[in-house]
């Protein structure tokens, strides 16, 4: 599999959480972002953005989210970048918000790469985050 990255990722470069959608879950996927962004090594302003980059998304789809769903979130590891995917089931005629929305601006200013779909009853919002590189 290729991800968002360009990079092959072996199925140990993957990590697969699922929590009940609702708020009260969502520090769990913050704290597994921050952990995994600090195995890579991503600095401590990095892995905060990414941390609210994650909240944020999971925060849209939450609000489209069926009756007791469950939050998928996929996070996958390459030698530099970290990406995260969460997924969710949706009520029928759900919209995620528009690119032009401040939400999506938060996304793309928090992260390298965000990219969303909403396709058979699902909707799925991955982020991509790059280790900065210091010379």
């Amino acid at each position: 599999m290729t991800q968002l990255t360009g990079q092959p990722a072996t199925d140990d470069d993957v990590v697969h959480l699922t929590v009940p959608a609702d708020g009260g879950y969502l520090g769990v996927l913050r704290t597994a972002t921050a952990g995994l962004a600090a195995r890579l090594q991503f600095a401590l302003d990095e892995i905060e953005d990414l941390r609210i980059a994650v909240d944020e998304a999971c925060a849209m789809l939450l609000a489209i989210a069926t009756r007791n769903a469950e939050l998928e979130c996929r996070f996958t590891v390459t030698e530099n970048a970290l990406t995260v995917e969460v997924t969710v089931p949706t009520v029928r005629g759900a919209t995620l918000p528009s690119e032009s929305s401040f939400a999506w601006k938060v996304l793309t200013a928090l992260t390298t790469a965000a990219a969303a779909d909403a396709t058979n009853g699902r909707a799925t919002i991955s982020l991509l985050t790059r280790r900065a590189t210091t010379y």
